[in-house]
């Protein structure tokens, strides 16, 4: 019985293994469909580095507080409880008596290959200031670095990219590679060109596919390690660094190294790819108390950890899929955009030191580095079409020319069955043609676009029809539409016409009957200039009836002369000068001389503030008035006052234009 069980239990855990073997050959068919559209998942990889001593051997009094478990794990003392320990996992641990080349073979180098395929890499170094303590020792400068007898990341992996972009680019292969390099430096916020220190403060763009772009960023084209030790070393020393207590040649901005491999098919698709490594050096976090900061120092250990600071908050996002995550924050991490969360393979290298007054930096560096081992980037192969592989292509006249009349003649059901026709020559030139013509004399550059990536499919062997070769039923509909077009066009050009016969024969009886009864049109219209606006008196209803009373006086009124209509002299008038409306301003003689006389005695005999009551007389010019009356004695006429300084005709004009007027006003109403 027991027997029975086992039997059955053993089938069961047989057809349930088969079960998952078969849902997980589906599933990995379905991820191989879905690769297509989403690019595949890739984890950011973290290594550690662990650095020796500073004295070179671990005192009694001094043990190391990280201590390596293996080649992925680690475990550092609990301060909460010095009994217990903290354990950490990562894709790779390196002890005190790792080499470079240990941690380039092991981490950086298995990520250069992407950069062939068309995508972007990243190697990022890590640390709190306390991981390096001088040349010695290895820091995150060191370890990007290095020396010349042991180099680092960067010397390493660009003279094997060099090295395979000229065993994939000669002669003979399909691809022509060349590469370029860019190197600048995120200091206290400011983007700055390590190649040209001149360029100033840079900015970060986005462009519409979402990359990343640096406009003005110098782009040196190396071909060998010589050409690049020629531009890198002379750009490095542009770096800024200083002196704190725990480093002599700390580093006081993030370096950012970035290499670019263009990669051009040399045969039919012609198509281009492109593929970036960022190889970035970060500035370590500090403290303060223990680096002894002033001054400059401070601020820039304050623009290291605001960045930094941020750069955690990012990957926190990140982890938690917020729905915003925080690159523009700070410019390092607007940079580093692609490298965290975006489509770089990425490999984060942490710098840790062993001693116990580190504890909190390397716990902190630790966690960190924890936090970025969730962070998930989807790589994809940057590739696309050569400019030139869509040039423009001539169309001859067969494939411009529609089918015979014979054929359009068909019913729909035989166009469709019936085999192809050959198309004929047009007989005459005043044969239809396809809405394949009339298309090209609408959008000529669409049409060639089209035909190009058409003979471009066929070209590769696509199968089915071409794109140009519709069937009849939307040629037809094609060909209604522009008719449909056409004829609207022609209904605008009727109606414009019969607008314009119109408008000439009003023109025509205008002149014969010489009374315009409508605005002439815009396009005959003569500008002319603005005419001087003219002022009136307002006077009182009585003082115009006395005068009207008088047989002898004159009414100094404003009389519209262009209204009149005299028939006897309408023929000898011209229609221009009956149309115009002209203002005549009549004034009494006697009125006229009486104000001059008023004004000079004012003139004369006034204050500065009695001066101020003339029109046009301000403050400074009665000033002026009364100074030249003191030095040169009364006026003899009103016209003299053009002699005052300040005073000119134009100016003496309005003047007594203005004051006459309200003078003899201002007398009749008194009178009255």
């Amino acid at each position: 019985m027991a027997a029975g069980g086992s039997t059955q239990q053993r089938r069961r855990e047989m057809a349930a293994a088969s079960a998952a073997a078969i849902s997980g050959a589906g599933r990995c068919r379905l991820s191989k469909i879905g690769a297509t559209r989403r690019p595949p998942p890739a984890r950011v990889r973290v290594a550690v580095r662990l650095r020796p001593f500073v004295d070179g051997t671990a005192g009694a009094s001094d043990p190391p507080c990280v201590r390596g478990m293996d080649s992925c794990s680690l475990e550092i003392a609990n301060w909460r409880n010095h009994q217990e320990t903290l354990k950490y996992q990562f894709d790779a641990f390196y002890g005190e008596r790792s080499t470079q080349q240990d941690i380039y073979a092991g981490s950086v180098q298995p990520i250069l290959r992407h950069l062939l395929e068309g995508q972007n890499a990243s190697v990022l170094a890590y640390g709190p200031t306390g991981a390096v303590f001088s040349t010695l020792f290895p820091g995150k400068t060191h370890t990007m670095l290095g020396s010349p007898e042991q180099p680092g990341v960067i010397p390493r992996a660009l003279m094997d990219l060099l090295q395979l972009t000229r065993e994939e680019g000669a002669e003979g292969r399909p691809w022509a590679l060349s590469v370029t390099m860019s190197y600048l430096e995120i200091y206290q916020e400011k983007v700055l060109d390590l190649l040209d220190p001149a360029s100033g403060d840079l900015v970060i763009r986005e462009d519409c596919r979402g990359n990343i772009l640096i406009p003005g960023l110098s782009q040196k084209p190396i071909s060998s390690f010589a050409d690049f030790e020629r531009h890198f070393l002379p750009a490095s020393r542009n770096r800024t660094v200083g002196a704190t207590r725990l480093n002599q040649r700390s580093s006081r901005s993030h370096a950012v190294l970035l290499v670019k491999v263009d990669q051009r098919e040399r045969l039919a698709p012609f198509r281009q790819r492109e593929g970036k490594l960022y190889l970035i050096d970060l500035a370590g976090s500090e403290d303060n108390r223990r680096t002894g900061n002033k001054g400059l120092r401070l601020k820039e250990s304050g623009a290291i950890n605001t960045s930094l600071f941020v750069l955690g908050k990012v990957v926190d996002a990140l982890n938690q899929g917020l729905p915003r995550v925080p690159y523009r924050d700070s410019k390092l991490t607007r940079l580093l955009q692609d490298s965290l969360g975006g489509s770089a393979h990425s490999i984060l290298i942490a710098n840790i030191a062993p001693e116990r007054r580190f504890y909190l930096d390397t716990v902190s560096a630790l966690n960190f580095a924890a936090r970025s081992k969730e962070v998930i980037n989807r790589p994809f192969t940057n590739e696309s079409l050569q400019p030139h592989a869509l040039g423009p292509v001539k169309l001859s006249q067969k494939e411009l020319l529609g089918p015979p009349e014979a054929k359009r003649a068909r019913g729909p059901e035989e166009e469709e069955i019936g085999s192809p026709e050959p198309m004929a020559a047009p007989a005459s030139a005043s044969q239809k043609l396809s809405p394949l013509q009339k298309l090209s004399s609408m959008d000529p550059a669409m049409l060639e676009r089209l035909l190009s990536l058409d003979r471009l499919l066929a070209s590769q062997g696509s199968q089915g029809a071409p794109l140009l070769s519709t069937p009849k039923r939307e040629r037809m509909v094609l060909m209604k539409t522009v008719e449909e077009k056409d004829l609207e066009i022609e209904r605008l050009k009727t109606k414009q016409k019969e607008l314009e016969a119109k408008m000439l024969a009003q023109k025509a009886e205008e002149k014969e009957n010489h009374c315009p009864t409508m605005l002439r049109p815009l396009s005959h219209r003569t500008v002319t200039g603005a005419k001087p606006l003219k002022k009136a008196v307002v006077m009182p209803l009585q003082l115009i009836q006395e005068q009207a009373a008088s047989p002898n006086a004159e009414i100094h009124i404003l009389k519209n002369k262009g209204r009149k209509r005299k028939l006897e002299s309408l023929d000898a008038l011209e229609p221009e000068e009956k149309a115009e409306d002209c203002w005549e301003l009549q004034i009494s003689p006697e009125l006229l001389a009486h104000g001059r006389q008023k004004i000079l005695d004012l003139l004369n005999e006034g204050s500065a503030r009695d001066l101020r009551s003339l029109q046009r007389i301000g403050p400074k010019k009665a000033q002026l008035i009364v100074g030249w009356r003191e030095l040169h004695g009364p006026f003899s006429q009103v016209e003299d006052l053009e002699r005052v300084e300040g005073i000119t005709g134009k100016q003496m004009e309005s003047f007594l234009k203005a004051n006459i007027l309200g003078l003899a006003a201002g007398q009749r109403c008194g009178a009255s």
